[in-house]
C-alpha cells in the first residue's frame, strides 16, 4: 500500500537561516521555519551541536513547549534536539481549512530534518506526533534510527471516538462557546496530573486561535490505520504510556508494540495520564535516556 501523495513535500524551500542555540535556554529563541509554496510554514527549534539528533513531535492541542523537560535533559546528555509544531498548532502557520493527512505531517517532519541538515535521527512522537513518526518511518526508513512512541497508537479512530471528536472540535472552533468548560473537561484527560500541571496549557489554549485546529481535527478524525504496515518498520522502538491514559489504552499500546519488528516491551509510567512526559518528566527522561543510550551504543559498534 503506497502513501497518499503530498504537495508539501514536493515544494520545500528554506525560509531562513536559523540561529543554533548551545543550551536548552537558548534553543527557545531559535525560530526557523520550513516553508512550502502553499502557505504552510512549519516552525521548529534546534539546540544544535554535534551529538546524535532526536526529533520530537507533540500531541493534539499542544506544541513544542510540552518537551521542555526532555530538551533540557537530553541537551545535558550531549544530544542535539529538534522540536516541531504540527499544522494547526503552536507557531506553525497553515490555512485552517486546507485538508491534510498524517502522511503530510510525516513529510513536514522529514522536511524539518532536511532544513536542519539532519540525515538521520531518532523520532520521539507523543500522541498525534506518534502518528507522524510512524509514517515518517514508513516513508524514509533509512533515515530513522529509532522510534520512541509516547501515549500513541497505530489504529484508526472508532466511530464513537469520531463522534466525540467532532462534538469537541465543533465547540472548540465556535467563538460563541466559552472555553473554560471545554478546558475543564479536556485538561484532565489530555494532560492528566495536577491542576498545576494543567495550568500552563489552559493559558496557552486561551491565548491561541481556536479556529486554527479545524483541518487538524479532520486529519485526526479521518486518519487510517497503519497497523498492517508496522512490520515494515524494523528500527529499534519503544512504546511508553501513562498508567491512566484513557486514549492510548494498554491494549492499543500493546498492539503497537506487537506490530513493530524490533519493539521492546511496553513501558507504563505509574500514576501518569496521557501526557506522561509532561506530568512525570523524571520517570520518562530516565526511560528515554536509557533507550537512547543503547541505540547510540549499537550504532557506533
Amino acid at each position: 500500500m503506497s502513501a497518499p501523495p503530498s504537495g508539501f513535500g514536493n515544494a520545500i524551500q528554506r525560509h531562513c537561516v536559523f540561529a543554533v542555540g548551545s543550551s536548552a535556554d537558548e534553543y527557545a529563541a531559535a525560530m526557523p521555519f520550513v516553508s512550502d509554496a502553499d502557505a504552510v510554514r512549519i516552525f521548529y527549534t534546534d539546540t544544535g551541536g554535534p551529538g546524535p539528533a532526536v526529533v520530537f513531535g507533540h500531541g493534539f492541542y499542544m506544541d513544542s513547549f510540552m518537551f521542555i523537560p526532555q530538551v533540557e535533559y537530553l541537551v545535558s546528555q550531549g544530544f542535539r534536539v529538534l522540536c516541531w509544531d504540527a499544522r494547526g498548532h503552536g507557531k506553525t502557520e497553515s490555512p485552517p481549512d486546507r485538508a491534510f493527512t498524517y502522511w503530510d505531517s510525516a513529510r513536514d517532519l522529514l522536511a524539518v530534518m532536511d532544513d536542519a541538515g539532519v540525515a538521520h535521527a531518532t523520532l520521539v512522537g507523543m500522541s498525534q506526533g506518534g502518528y507522524a513518526a510512524l509514517r515518517a518511518a514508513l516513508l524514509a526508513p533509512a533515515r530513522i534510527e529509532a522510534l520512541m512512541l509516547l501515549d500513541t497508537e497505530a489504529g484508526a479512530s472508532g466511530e464513537a471516538e469520531k463522534t466525540g471528536y467532532r462534538e469537541l472540535f465543533d465547540a472548540w472552533t465556535n467563538p460563541d462557546v466559552p472555553l473554560d468548560p471545554l478546558a475543564d473537561s479536556l485538561a484532565p484527560r489530555l494532560i492528566g496530573g495536577t491542576e498545576a500541571d494543567q495550568a500552563p496549557w489552559r493559558a496557552r489554549w486561551h491565548a491561541s486561535d481556536r479556529a486554527a485546529i479545524r483541518a487538524a481535527g479532520e486529519c485526526l478524525i479521518d486518519r487510517e490505520s497503519v497497523l498492517d504496515r508496522l512490520r515494515e518498520i524494523d528500527c529499534p522502538a519503544l512504546v511508553l504510556r501513562g498508567e491512566f491514559d484513557q486514549t492510548s489504552t494498554a491494549e492499543k499500546s500493546q498492539a503497537l508494540a506487537d506490530g513493530l519488528s524490533a519493539a521492546e516491551p511496553v513501558v507504563t509510567i505509574p500514576g501518569a495520564g496521557h501526557a506522561a512526559n509532561w506530568t512525570h518528566p523524571d520517570q520518562v527522561n530516565e526511560v528515554l535516556g536509557e533507550f537512547l543510550g543503547r541505540v547510540v551504543a549499537a550504532r557506533v559498534r
